[in-house]
């Protein structure tokens, strides 16, 4: 990969650079509401990033006012429940997305600012980290016009903020901003407006200074926590650990601590 490739969309813009992809969801006049077509696009983008073994990680966020302000009502407004399922499973939607960003053998950053509704919440809380602009907003309110959280959000939000509150901000369709999923936990980090790509930098910083092989085993053993009893999971992350003695930045990390240098990663 050169130090910048672009990818050309409609909805989306696609760029890598310095090992880093970046997807910006880009149909501002519409707050990025994830029309049929950008959840396509988002889909494609993010498989290509997943099997690039040049990039370390993804950088999602969203053009103009918003991050995203959720799913496309006016293509919703004549579903049957057959329709529906067809849609849900055929046509890339932010739970498929979902699925591809938990596979993903490498980090993935929501930059969030603006508006993150229903499936752009969705969205937000499919990816690794969440750092966030301090006039973001944050919600689930598919139960105002009729519906529920569709594309994994009664899966995820109990397990980001508890059941509890996962049930009062469906039931209620409320919003809530950054500042109060930072104190839950849901939301990793929230920095004042216009500082957002800063602090998206310095995090970037710090994990693409680390050993993308041992990146991809702490994440999948972290998200087999949130299926495994903790026996199995503790016995899942021993067959982790174990594996990556046979890695060459295990050996390549042991030795740059010992020599007191810095570890020259490559990968594998």
């Amino acid at each position: 990969m050169s130090d910048e490739t672009t990818h050309h969309y409609k909805m989306i813009t696609y760029e890598k650079v310095d090992g880093v992809a970046w997807i910006t969801l880009n149909s501002p006049e519409r707050y990025n509401a994830l029309v049929k077509e950008m959840r396509e696009e988002l889909r494609e983008a993010l498989e290509d990033s997943s099997k690039d073994d040049e990039v370390r990680a993804v950088v999602i966020r969203g053009a103009g006012k918003a991050f995203s302000a959720g799913g496309d009502l006016k293509a919703m407004a004549e579903w049957t429940p057959l329709k529906a399922v067809r849609e849900l499973k055929e046509m890339g939607t932010a739970f498929v997305i979902e699925r591809i960003i938990r596979e993903m053998p490498k980090p993935v950053i929501a930059a969030v600012h603006g508006y993150a509704l229903g499936g752009g919440f969705e969205l937000a809380m499919s990816c690794d980290i969440i750092i966030a602009s301090d006039d973001a907003v944050f919600g689930s309110p598919e139960i105002n016009v009729g519906l529920m959280p569709g594309s994994g959000g009664t899966q995820m939000l109990p397990r980001h903020v508890g059941e509890k509150k996962a049930k009062e901000l469906i039931f209620t369709g409320d919003r809530i901003t950054a500042k109060e999923l930072e104190r839950m936990g849901a939301v990793n980090k929230v920095v004042r407006t216009g500082e957002l790509m800063d602090a998206v930098d310095d995090f970037l910083g710090k994990i693409k200074d680390k050993s993308p092989v041992v990146l991809a085993a702490a994440k999948e053993a972290i998200n087999a926590s949130l299926e495994l009893p903790l026996n199995a999971g503790i016995r899942y992350e021993m067959q982790v650990f174990s594996q990556l003695f046979s890695t060459e930045d295990q050996k390549e990390g042991t030795r740059a601590f010992l020599e007191k240098r810095k570890p020259r990663w490559s990968g594998r």
